[in-house]
């Protein structure tokens, strides 16, 4: 029958193109969503290397805190220490072993043994988070670890009395300079008595790097 036929024909002809029309629709698909896909795998990417980033950036910041406290460990040390002032009998006066006037700001004055704790030595009393620097010296001093710090009053001086306290040393000062200022003095006993130990513990250091 040509009629059915004809019919048969069309029919084929109208599956054979919405085949082709959904094998269209899928290829554009396809690659459209190709697209997206490799924008959402490099923007998975980054927010991962910017997540890596991040942890490391805050795994240093924890790290170094930690790192200052033990350096902080390692300079720490018990010393006995007592205080003067300028008022009491014998004092030195108003100025430092350097010329300066003795201070009691955010940096204070504190007198040592320059051979043990050598002058521009600084240090933080622990219990108070007071911050000294040696730039000072006493007869009574020479010969031990005690530190005397320097108060402004009588009354201040007697209040401190004699504590054994701990120290974090956050500078060491220098023996070169120590023995600059103390050598035009070297006729006096004091400052005789610790250039003798500062010449001594150079010698020491010395003997010591050339057998390594």
């Amino acid at each position: 029958n040509p009629e059915a036929r004809f019919l048969l024909y069309k029919h084929g002809i109208v599956k054979t193109r919405a085949w082709d029309q959904g094998r269209k629709l899928w290829l554009a698909r396809g690659s459209f969503n190709a697209y997206p896909r490799c924008i959402l795998l490099q923007a998975t990417s980054l927010r991962l290397a910017f997540a890596c980033l991040a942890g490391a950036f805050l795994a240093s910041c924890a790290t170094k805190p930690t790192a200052k406290r033990d350096a902080a460990k390692l300079h720490r040390m018990s010393v006995r220490t007592t205080a003067y002032c300028v008022h009491e009998r014998g004092g030195g006066g108003r100025r430092n072993a350097v010329g300066e006037y003795l201070s009691h700001r955010e940096v204070r004055s504190a007198a040592s043994d320059w051979s043990r704790f050598p002058l521009g030595t600084r240090f933080k009393i622990v219990d108070t988070a007071e911050e000294y620097v040696i730039d000072d010296y006493g007869t009574a001093l020479v010969g031990t670890n005690t530190i005397d710090l320097y108060q402004p009053t009588r009354l201040e001086m007697k209040r401190w009395g004699v504590r054994q306290v701990d120290i974090d040393i956050l500078q060491w000062g220098s023996d070169e300079q120590s023995i600059k200022v103390l050598t035009p003095r070297a006729k006096h006993r004091t400052p005789r008595r610790m250039l003798i130990a500062l010449a001594s513990k150079k010698k020491s250091s010395q003997l010591a790097t050339r057998d390594l």
